[in-house]
This record gives C-alpha cells, sequence and structure tokens, in this order.
C-alpha cells in the first residue's frame, strides 16, 4: 500500500538584488523531484550538502512551503489543505530533526516537550499524559526520572532519543529522519540506528531516511534515492544500486566509501571540477560538467528518469 506519493515536487527560492529589490534569480533547491513510499518502508535519500535532501523533507511535511507539485499522503493532497487540515494530518508525519539539541526546547523539562505534542492534539489527559511520557521514555531507552531534566543535561545521544520519543508521541505512521545520526559519535549512531529499527517493528512505522553516510543508509532502508542539485537521478531497491549503480555520480559516491579492511584497496571515481551553484543550473544533465562519459547530448537535453530493471529508475543518457 503507497502511503506517500511525492509528484513534481519543487521548491524554488527567489534571489533580490539592486537597489529596490528585484527579481535576479532563483535557487532550485528542489527541481522536479517524484517518488512513492509504501508503507512500513524505508526510503533513503542520499547525496552531497546543499542537493536538497533536507528541503525535499520539509516541503514534503511543509514546514517550508513547496512552490509547486503534489505531495499525497494516504491519498490526500497535503499542499491543498487549509491550516486546520494540515494541523490533523501532521499527528501521522512527524520529524526527527538533525541537532538534537537545537531542535528541543532549552527551557523545558523532558516532561513538557513530550507532553506538548500530545496536547496540540488534544490526545488525553493530564494524568494519562505523563503516564505516556514514562512509556516513551522506556520505548527508547531512558528512565522515567529523565523526565524532569533539561535537554542540557543529556548527552547527544540521549537528546535524539528525546527528539525520537518527541516524533513517537501522537502515534506517527510516517517518520521523515532528517540526518538522526550525522551528529552522534559513530558507537552511538548504532544504537539510534538499531532503536529506529526496533521502532519500526513495533510501531509498524514508515521512514523517510535522508543522510549523506551511504553504510548508515545501506543498513537501514530498503530502497535509495540519490539526488545532485536539486534533482533525484537515480532510484532504486539498496541492493541493486549498490551492487550496479547505473549513473556516474552514484558510482563516484559509491567508491568513496571506505572499506573496513586494512590494505584493501578500490577503483575511486575522482569527479572533477566543484557543484555548480543552485542558481545556474547546467543546461541538458546537471551533472555533465563533471561527468567522464559525458557526451553532445547531455549538454543540450535533460535525461527523462526512465526505468531500467527491475524497480530501477535512472536518469542519464548512458542508460
Amino acid at each position: 500500500m503507497v502511503l506517500l506519493e511525492v509528484k513534481n515536487l519543487k521548491k524554488y527560492y527567489l534571489q533580490r538584488g539592486g537597489l529596490w529589490g528585484r527579481e535576479i534569480g532563483k535557487v532550485k533547491a528542489v527541481d522536479d523531484v517524484s517518488f512513492t513510499l509504501s508503507q512500513g518502508e524505508t526510503l533513503g535519500l542520499v547525496g552531497e550538502s546543499g542537493c536538497g535532501k533536507s528541503t525535499t523533507g520539509r516541503s514534503i511535511l511543509r514546514l517550508i512551503e513547496p512552490t509547486e507539485g503534489q505531495v499525497l499522503f494516504e491519498g490526500k493532497d497535503v499542499t491543498a489543505m487549509s491550516k486546520e487540515e494540515l494541523r490533523k494530518v501532521r499527528r501521522d508525519m512527524q520529524m526527527v530533526f538533525q541537532d538534537p539539541y537545537a531542535s528541543l526546547n532549552p527551557r523545558h523539562t523532558v516532561e513538557r516537550i513530550l507532553e506538548e505534542p500530545m496536547k496540540v492534539h488534544g490526545l488525553s489527559q493530564a494524568k494519562e499524559r505523563r503516564k505516556r511520557v514514562q512509556q516513551l521514555l522506556d520505548v527508547v531507552g531512558l528512565n522515567a526520572y529523565h523526565a524532569r531534566r533539561y535537554p542540557h543535561e543529556f548527552s547527544g545521544g540521549q537528546r535524539q532519543r528525546i527528539g525520537i520519543a518527541r516524533a513517537l508521541a501522537v502515534n506517527p505512521k510516517l517518520i521523515v529522519a532528517d540526518e538522526p545520526v550525522s551528529a552522534l559519535d559513530v558507537s552511538i549512531q548504532s544504537q539510534v540506528l538499531n532503536l529506529l529499527q526496533d521502532l519500526q517493528a513495533r510501531f509498524q512505522l514508515t521512514y523517510l531516511f535522508i543522510s549523506h553516510d551511504l553504510s548508515v543508509v545501506r543498513h537501514i532502508c530498503d530502497r535509495v534515492g540519490v539526488m545532485y542539485l536539486g534533482r533525484l537521478i537515480e532510484l532504486a531497491e539498496k541492493n541493486s544500486l549498490y551492487d550496479k549503480p547505473k549513473h556516474p555520480y552514484t558510482q563516484a559516491l559509491l567508491s568513496s566509501v571506505p572499506i573496513p579492511e586494512p590494505g584493501v584497496k578500490k577503483d575511486r571515481v575522482i569527479l572533477k571540477g566543484d557543484v555548480p551553484s543552485p542558481t545556474q543550473v547546467p543546461t541538458g544533465c546537471a551533472f555533465h560538467p563533471r561527468c567522464p562519459y559525458v557526451m553532445d547530448i547531455c549538454k543540450i537535453q535533460k535525461p527523462s528518469f526512465q526505468k531500467q530493471g527491475r524497480n530501477h529508475f535512472v536518469a542519464c543518457h548512458l542508460n
């Protein structure tokens, strides 16, 4: 069953300059992204910093307003909803942010932080909410006495567990996890990832998992989408993508993943040049200035996102 369907999602930011602040250009943060997400599935979005991963996740939840496109959640168009309709749907769509400290109010206790979503959605009475807070802390591996503490009294891993507990407070169906382990130590990353997997099995959750760490994505995701300059350039089941990547950019990304065995060497794909500015996206294929296999057609015509094999989609003229 398809839980989330994203159709031609775009998010542009206007650039203004000059004496009168006239529009002088557009930053194409997300440019025509489409994908589906089935119930109980984990879809990973990967790519270099600035490729539009986080903006895509926030646009889906309308934490920032998309410029164009549709986001269908259980068949309902999120982008066309009023504020009141969106408030009700947000109970089913929650987010875990990258920085666990910045996303928690330093003036509130953990108990108040976890109670707030329940109050907003009118889920229970005060006594029941306090009991629910204790249950949530237990679920994410913390103790009941932690409820009286403030965010600054916890480690980074513990704060991220609190962020996960807050997302679970209203029993969501979809969680957008925006680089939830990138700010944590490696030893803590595995604990949080295992927690996310346990919670998914226990509560039948669906994840959109945003990350730049390809090893983490392979561990937790079922399918993986690769983004470049605001566009989705490859989408496939993880084994298909990691074993036989079809886009040159995906091949370069995977070649950079270190092998945890001393003395073992691998062939690296070294990309030339820098990532172009999103204000001046190259014509045709956005990747062609750095592509080692560039052809004349790549400079002129934008490749379409086509199916190549079983559940494997790629936007490349080579395929």
